[in-house]
């Protein structure tokens, strides 16, 4: 299959796909939460509510990562890491291109509508070197275990 870039992924990154935004608490452990995404070509964004516990993380350190995946064949993956941009307000386009992704236009034009006044922040993490995935290969090994042994390849993008 070769070394997949980010162009192979851009079903992956255009669908409503489960993405994953790992933050570091003051003593330094992980806190992975469940996030909506937009992929703005240069950069991920998440819309993040004023008082969530994820902006307080950023805001000491902006060091993070999304990790955006499916859940179907060929489990595609692509981890994105490095230190996010917050921006505080303007977040409506964000939040309408984000919701219209994951509800479709009528309900994201609703629930975009609905959080119109709720103060936010986009949290923008640049693309950097992603790390990416799939698992195609070992699902067409052809040996009948599916290659679920071994662990599979990280290929990554340049």
């Amino acid at each position: 299959m070769g070394n997949l870039t980010l162009n192979d992924l851009s079903d992956l990154l255009a669908a409503p796909a489960p993405a994953v935004l790992t933050t570091l608490r003051a003593d330094g452990t992980p806190l992975a939460s469940p996030v909506w995404f937009h992929f703005a070509g240069d950069a991920v964004e998440v819309v993040i509510a004023k008082g969530d516990v994820k902006l307080k993380h950023l805001g000491r350190d902006p060091h993070c990562s999304l990790v955006v995946f499916e859940t179907v064949p060929p489990f595609r993956g692509v981890e994105f890491r490095g230190a996010a941009e917050l921006r505080i307000g303007g977040v409506g386009a964000t939040r309408h291109a984000i919701a219209r992704r994951y509800l479709g236009l009528e309900k994201g034009d609703a629930f975009t509508e609905r959080r119109a006044g709720v103060p936010a922040t986009v949290c923008r993490l640049p693309i950097g070197t992603p790390r990416i995935w799939s698992l195609a290969r070992l699902l067409d090994d052809g040996e009948g275990s599916g290659g679920f042994d071994d662990p599979p390849p990280l290929l990554h993008a340049s």
